[in-house]
């Protein structure tokens, strides 16, 4: 008799791996179609993921990859939680948000004092 293979559903393994903070959260994503399961979308919460499929989702600005390891048995701490995957997502480069300075903003203090001595001259 051969032994099935161990799955759990989606949204519950998205929790367990701590991708998101709540379970609804992450059936929510699942049920809008913005989670992929090998692929290709996977509409309900309920469907299983075994150790070996690759789930793509979106986490932030961020487009994550991961290769399910193993099957949680419970939502525990972060480095029990990061063994249940492998991340095969690419780095991403960062852009800046902010401009550099570009002499804009508030003057320090001692522009303010230069500023204070050209008011009082011009009053003069």
């Amino acid at each position: 008799m051969t032994e099935a293979a161990p799955k759990i559903r989606i949204d519950k393994w998205l929790w367990h791996a701590r991708f998101f903070k709540t379970r609804s959260l992450a059936a929510k994503q699942v049920s809008a179609g913005h989670v992929r399961l090998n692929g290709t979308k996977a509409l309900k919460p309920a469907q299983n993921v075994t150790p070996g499929d690759v789930l793509t989702f979106a986490q932030g600005k961020v487009i994550r990859v991961v290769r399910v390891e193993a099957i949680g048995e419970r939502r525990g701490p972060a480095p029990e939680a990061q063994g249940l995957y492998f991340d095969m997502t690419k780095k991403q480069e960062n852009v800046p948000a902010n401009p550099k300075f570009e002499g804009k903003g508030r003057p320090d203090k001692k522009a303010r004092r230069a500023l204070d001595l050209k008011r009082s001259q011009d009053t003069l």
